[in-house]
């Protein structure tokens, strides 16, 4: 009866060793569920925590932008205010420039132009106001040439 005993025994540890595998190749299963399981949960969790993060990322980012584009507009704004004073010395000089060169030539300014215009019109109406006295003067003077004078002897005959 040893041998049987034996080869049960041997059976029977076999078995207990077949269980024992069994059961921790289950319980590797069990933990291979519990772990995915777990990951899913915890994934979900850092998956939500990650899209709050991005957001906050993102309002930093465009208060951050918003900021820049400010920056840029007020440098912007500086350098058009530069630019178009410098522009207006520019012009302001070229003005200058070219009234003085046409005062050198002789040619008059717009207020010359409209002091003479001024005094023309101031003489042109002195004129009318006299031309009336010229022509009651001119038929007397008409008449006083058409009267005959005598004719003036002349100093020397030509014979």
């Amino acid at each position: 009866m040893t041998t049987k005993t034996r080869s049960s025994e041997s059976k029977s540890s076999e078995s207990k060793i077949q269980d024992d595998v069994k059961e921790t190749a289950h319980r590797i299963w069990l933990a291979g569920l519990g772990a995915l399981s777990a990951a899913e949960e915890e994934g979900t969790k850092l998956f939500s925590r990650l899209v709050d993060r991005g957001r906050d990322v993102e309002s930093r980012g465009k208060v951050e932008v918003d900021k820049v584009v400010d920056k840029a507009n007020e440098v912007v704004d500086k350098a058009k205010s530069k630019a178009s004073s410098s522009w207006e010395d520019i012009g302001s000089k070229v003005d200058e420039t070219i009234t003085s060169a046409l005062h050198r030539l002789g040619v008059p300014t717009r207020e010359e132009i409209r002091n003479l215009t001024q005094r023309v019109e101031e003489l042109n109406a002195k004129v009318e106001l006299l031309r009336p006295r010229v022509t009651h003067a001119a038929p007397a003077a008409a008449e006083k040439a058409a009267t005959p004078k005598p004719a003036a002897k002349s100093a020397s005959k030509v014979v």
